[in-house]
């Protein structure tokens, strides 16, 4: 996403073999996870293993991690996580959700910034993993004139193997410019009033289109092994309060909102209650018939949402006896969140943008 509508001269006074200098933007690089290129083996190959090799994401020392990830589990894994991709790609644009959604989001923050603050800035993203490349587009924003640089991880919770590893992408590609912007990082938004409204309106629009009403509301947040929680990640603690201040919005009793976590991994405990295993208990010992479920970790919908949980864990719920299940979908690109993120960006700006 180039703005091109400033061409680039040559500096006042510069002699006349001066190369021409693009004129002065600030540039705003929202950030996601990433998305594979492809559900084929090569392209979940290729992708598993920048993920999986993430020392943020798994600390295990290499010499012992390694040839367990490259010879056994990324011998078999591509296919199964080709499989589940598979089954929500979006066959008309030829990407996953998660892509074509990040891409929508950009262009209506982009829309609503140009309007505010002018055509001094630029706005574009990148992925952690797979394309396109936070290198890349920093390349991108730095040949374009931009001489600061606002980067933004698109999670509203702080963990070191999400915001701490796409933060760390960031400076690595910023050691590689020969003129280096100056640049700030979005701290989380977790508890962020504009935010917390936006998932609330989620629920209750939600709530409003069910046959009937829900009875239990499960908070599912993205999963970690609970000995990063002991080594300091503060990402638990930031969950929970999201789930405190969502309730608290809505005006509910503590007895109709549970908070929970997902995607296990790996041998080692992670943080709990697991998902999988609440939702089905809910049905069985609790006797509830009728959830919902929210994943307010996720800014965009993407394989751990529309996969994991609105087939998986809702096969669950339905094994244990649930009847009806209600996913509710990520705040993606609707109005409030962009609205939200919005505000944010423009507090990051204070000082460099009027």
């Amino acid at each position: 996403m180039l703005d091109t509508t400033k061409i680039a001269t040559c500096p006042v006074h510069a002699p006349a073999d001066h190369p021409p200098v693009p004129a002065a933007k600030t540039g705003i690089l929202l950030a996601n996870l990433g998305t594979p290129d492809n559900y084929d083996y090569w392209s979940m190959r290729r992708y598993l293993s920048e993920f999986l090799s993430d020392r943020r994401v798994i600390d295990y020392s290499p010499w012992k991690w390694q040839p367990l990830l490259q010879l056994i589990i990324l011998s078999k894994r591509p296919f199964t996580s080709g499989a589940a991709y598979k089954s929500i790609w979006n066959e008309e644009q030829g990407e996953s959700p998660l892509m074509t959604i990040t891409r929508d989001q950009t262009a209506a923050i982009a829309a609503k910034l140009h309007g505010d603050l002018g055509d001094g800035i630029m706005v574009d993203f990148c992925m952690r993993y797979g394309n396109p490349s936070t290198k890349s587009k920093v390349r991108e924003m730095t040949e374009a004139g931009c001489t600061r640089i606002l980067f933004f991880p698109l999670y509203p919770h702080y963990a070191g193997a999400t915001s701490g590893t796409a933060n760390d992408q960031f400076f690595r590609a910023l050691m590689e410019e020969t003129r280096q912007p100056a640049a700030r990082t979005v701290e989380p938004y977790f508890e962020n009033e504009l935010y917390i409204e936006a998932l609330a309106k989620s629920v209750e629009e939600a709530y409003a289109a069910a046959e009937e009403e829900p009875e239990m509301l499960v908070v599912s947040y993205h999963g970690m092994p609970k000995r990063y929680l002991m080594q300091g990640d503060p990402y638990h603690c930031q969950c929970q309060k999201t789930t405190r201040l969502l309730r608290e919005k809505l005006g509910w009793s503590e007895d109709r909102i549970t908070t929970t976590f997902q995607s296990v991994f790996g041998p080692e405990e992670w943080l709990k209650p697991y998902t999988v295993e609440e939702v089905a208990r809910l049905a069985e010992e609790d006797g509830k018939k009728r959830i919902a479920v929210i994943a307010p970790a996720f800014s965009a919908d993407c394989i751990e949402t529309l996969e994991e949980i609105n087939e998986e864990i809702k096969e669950a719920f339905e094994e244990a006896g649930g009847e009806h299940f209600t996913y509710i979908p990520c705040l993606n690109d609707n109005d409030a969140h962009v609205q939200a993120l919005g505000e944010i960006i423009k507090s990051n700006l204070k000082g460099w943008v009027r």
